[in-house]
């Protein structure tokens, strides 16, 4: 390299040095203002999370830069500053399904960011407890999978909790398999959860057909075993090949490209609108011929699109079920307040479980 190509290149360094300063110096000042602003919510809210006005944000940054930095990249660095801004307004303690890397973790690292405190919990049912008690401020829980479909416990967990719905978060599922070596020929056995077992059924039967597959409660756990026995792969995400330091020996291995699974994010303080929101209701229909036909009526003739219904079995009343809904709109919307109250008069039972902002089906 010739002395005045160093010499260019060491004028470019210096202007990102000093870009870089810039650039810090001006995310300290955000932070003192995101303090500020803190301090003026808890006048009147002890929540610090406020779904909407973070889209807000995030879309007035994408608008202002116009598509010229990448719009991915932008969005990772702008949801980290907002998550740690809204942290230091009021730190967070956020219980998960764990334990650490598994889907649940990284869906709720996807919704607030890396700042606060991720707590994991040992299942479904904990979760909505320590929320509810107000022993963390938010939890994350699966509600569905696109191909597994409904996760049962969560809806019981709805029923049996006075908790709300405060955000939804979809995220893709991607399988990897993964041991000590990263060689296919040195796995004896491989282990992992029962779903992702079953959703990598054909792959393994066509490329590992004489290797045994055993059922652990999670696939961070299969992961914390391949990492102390060479002769076991585990069947686990990306994140947890980085934090137990396995080799991949095949990326994702999932028989049905798109699988994706939305997740609930529990909270006490539903956000306000936002223009594309949706609201989730549990509810028990009267026992008597047309009384589906009678909830689903009032909803089309408002234009009320719904988006999901599940039933489930209530446990200790037998051939009662619950229903689980969600449809477009917040509660404040006065068409959605009209149709609920429509649908209410039809119902033994009727619970609203929360409204906001629409996650991003991938």
């Amino acid at each position: 390299m010739k002395d005045k190509d160093v010499k260019r290149l060491i004028e470019l360094r210096e202007k990102i040095d000093a870009l870089d300063k810039e650039i810090v110096g001006l995310l300290q000042k955000r932070l003192e203002v995101a303090k500020e602003i803190g301090k003026e919510k808890r006048k009147f809210s002890p929540d610090a999370l406020d779904v909407t006005r973070e889209r807000e944000v995030l879309h007035h940054i994408l608008d202002i830069n116009k598509g010229l930095f990448p719009e991915d990249g932008l969005k990772v660095i702008y949801s980290e500053i907002i998550s740690a801004c809204r942290n230091a307004q009021r730190p967070a303690r956020i219980g998960y399904l764990g334990p650490e890397t598994t889907f649940t973790h990284m869906a709720a690292c996807k919704f607030f960011g890396h700042s606060p405190d991720f707590i994991p919990l040992r299942n479904i049912t904990e979760v909505f407890e320590e929320v509810e008690r107000r022993r963390t401020d938010y939890g994350v829980v699966p509600l569905e999978n696109s191909v597994e479909g409904t996760v049962a416990l969560t809806l019981d967990g709805l029923h049996d909790f006075k908790v709300k719905v405060v955000g939804e978060v979809y995220l893709p599922i991607s399988h990897d398999l993964m041991n000590q070596s990263g060689r296919m020929d040195k796995i004896k056995r491989i282990l992992s959860h029962p779903h992702a077992l079953a959703q990598c059924k054909g792959w393994l039967q066509r490329n590992l057909p004489a290797v045994p597959t055993e059922e652990v409660v999670s696939t961070a756990q299969a992961a914390r075993w391949a990492a102390v026995d060479p002769e076991v792969a585990a069947i686990a995400s990306p994140l947890a090949a980085q934090t137990y330091e396995l080799q991949v020996v095949a990326k994702s291995i999932e028989d049905f490209a798109g699988n994706t699974t939305r997740f609930l994010v529990l909270g006490h303080y539903c956000p306000r609108p936002s223009g594309k929101d949706k609201t989730s209701l549990l509810l028990s229909l009267e026992d008597r011929p047309g009384s589906l036909f009678r909830l689903l009526e009032p909803l089309a003739e408002k234009g009320i699109n719904l988006t999901k219904i599940q039933s489930r079995p209530v446990k200790d009343e037998p051939w009662r079920y619950l229903f689980y809904v969600d449809i477009q709109g917040h509660i404040e919307d006065p068409v959605v307040k009209e149709g609920v109250d429509a649908i209410r008069k039809g119902c033994t039972f009727l619970v609203w479980l929360g409204s906001y902002p629409m996650g991003l089906p991938i």
